[in-house]
């Protein structure tokens, strides 16, 4: 991508603020996310999923970004599948995406699938020039 100005890093984070959302690579995986009846539909518990070693692109410098992402939910009728959701996390490996697009798309994709009574979806991505980044996302918003 080359040296930009700050003028043109800003109009180029602006434009790009959706990146990766809507790749076909993530579509297809949000759409093959599989579910199973929750064995105790009536009580009220959480499961916690984290995936330590999470990678994504930057979309300005095309970089990869790595992390880990720890998803917490409380089930309904429903309980997530783990390959299927480890296929949809590595759906993300290629693709240009912004930390904070990438938190709230997987906390979107998950709750259409999961329909939960709750979901929390954190996205804490490792130091790169001395900087991290914690996003986290939640269903319902308080």
């Amino acid at each position: 991508m080359g040296k930009l100005s700050d003028a043109e890093r800003a109009k180029a984070a602006q434009t790009r603020a959706g990146a990766g959302r809507d790749d076909p690579r993530v579509r297809a995986a949000a759409e093959g996310l599989v579910t199973f009846p929750n064995a105790y539909p009536g009580r009220e518990y959480t499961v916690t999923i984290d995936c330590p070693e999470f990678t994504a692109v930057c979309p300005m410098t095309e970089q990869p970004d790595f992390g880990r992402i720890v998803v917490e939910y409380v089930p309904a009728a429903k309980v997530l599948e783990l390959k299927s959701l480890k296929l949809y996390l590595q759906s993300f490996r290629n693709v240009g995406i912004f930390h904070e697009t990438l938190v709230n798309t997987i906390l979107d994709d998950l709750r259409a699938a999961l329909e939960p009574r709750r979901i929390v979806v954190r996205g804490r991505q490792n130091a790169r020039g001395g900087i991290t980044t914690d996003v986290e996302a939640r269903w319902p918003e308080d």
